[in-house]
């Protein structure tokens, strides 16, 4: 096949970590592909910080972020920033990951020049159009102007075969976050030791991971979930709780208002990629509301807690490596008591990971260049 120009478009955190794998992946064909990286900065400090551990760096970055605007506003920016990397470069495919805003956008801006679009991880649902949102409406429009859909599961691929999408579009890969898992090195683990050994933070067998950063959970859902957390923090205080903060002011303020004041939290800026996947791997308990950690968590056999009334990532569920929790204080306390009782080894989970086996990115790569030739 002639070369081929790939535009991936990402700009978050997760993103960046699911496609990290691929990119890396075509970058081994240059006469196959030449790989252009446009970051549109939605998260900027979180998803540079990340593209720098895959040793990757965007090609173009887009600074769309701007203090408290709206869907509207932030979506309106993307698109038009994009339509200048379209205007600027050849395109022969565009790559997204997900169900974020930029997903959506760089599908659009794809789909309006005619150029085809990959997706990967698509066929998540949840059926409801407002948990999670907005994500739901995004990855359900992305769908109708994908090209390629690469499922991580089988679950996924019926789901849109129900949406009657061509069968011979859809591809199950597994999901690219486990090749991602893979690609930590010894030296990325030894350096995340150093981290919290240098913080003083003891990452032993009673450490709890909690992330919580969904839109949905802001306000009342997240006081609930912060009463649960203090009830926990003061019940089993032989234990180490950590918390990456995330940035948005709306979650920052209140989750240090109300737990700094404990000497067994620890609040962290937004981890490094291999610190936070160090402490998946040791921690005894998960409390998130995070989609990409309720797919790594399984890889590690560690007990995950998923504060959200729905999830589109059921296979977990199903597998029995984690529960939907919600923000309801008395689930979350009771469940991750029964946990927290019991030593780290006894609360050990033995199901394989259902999300995949760590080759996704191979797989991907064999179908562009099947689809190119």
């Amino acid at each position: 096949m002639n070369k081929k120009n790939i535009l991936f478009v990402f700009g978050t955190r997760p993103e960046v970590i699911k496609l990290a794998p691929v990119i890396l992946e075509l970058k081994k064909y240059p006469e196959r592909y030449n790989v252009i990286i446009c970051n549109t900065e939605q998260q900027k400090e979180l998803s540079n910080q990340t593209l720098s551990y895959f040793n990757l760096k965007a090609d173009v970055n887009l600074d769309c972020m701007r203090p408290n605007q709206t869907l509207v506003e932030v979506q309106s920016r993307i698109l038009t920033s994009l339509d200048k990397v379209f205007e600027t470069n050849k395109v022969d495919a565009t790559i997204v990951q997900g169900d974020t805003m930029t997903v959506l956008c760089g599908a659009l801006t794809s789909f309006y020049r005619k150029i085809p679009v990959f997706h990967v991880e698509a066929g998540l649902r949840s059926y409801d159009i407002y948990e999670p949102f907005p994500e739901e409406v995004m990855r359900q429009m992305t769908s109708r102007v994908a090209e390629l859909h690469f499922a991580p599961t089988e679950k996924n691929r019926n789901a849109l075969l129900k949406e009657d999408i061509a069968e011979e579009k859809i591809h199950v890969t597994g999901n690219t976050v486990i090749d991602a898992l893979f690609c930590l090195s010894d030296d990325a683990m030894n350096s995340a030791k150093e981290f919290y050994q240098d913080k003083n933070i003891p990452v032993d067998d009673n450490v709890v991971l909690i992330t919580v950063h969904r839109r949905e959970n802001h306000g009342e859902r997240l006081d609930r979930i912060l009463d649960a957390i203090e009830t926990l923090v003061k019940k089993y205080s032989n234990h180490h709780f950590v918390l990456p903060v995330h940035p948005n002011p709306n979650v920052k303020d209140k989750v240090h208002c109300r737990l700094e004041k404990y000497s067994n939290v620890y609040l962290l800026k937004p981890l490094d990629y291999p610190y936070l996947v160090y402490l998946m791997k040791h921690a005894k308990l998960i409390l998130t509301d995070s989609g990409g950690i309720q797919e790594e968590a399984p890889s590690f056999g560690c007990p995950t807690l998923v504060m959200r009334y729905e999830t589109e990532r059921q296979e977990g569920i199903n597998a029995g490596v984690s529960v939907l929790v919600g923000a309801e204080y008395d689930k979350i306390v009771s469940l991750s008591s029964e946990i927290l009782d019991k030593t780290r080894q006894d609360s050990r989970l033995q199901a394989a990971n259902p999300y995949g086996k760590g080759d996704s990115a191979k797989i991907i790569e064999g179908l562009i260049r099947e689809y190119f030739a």
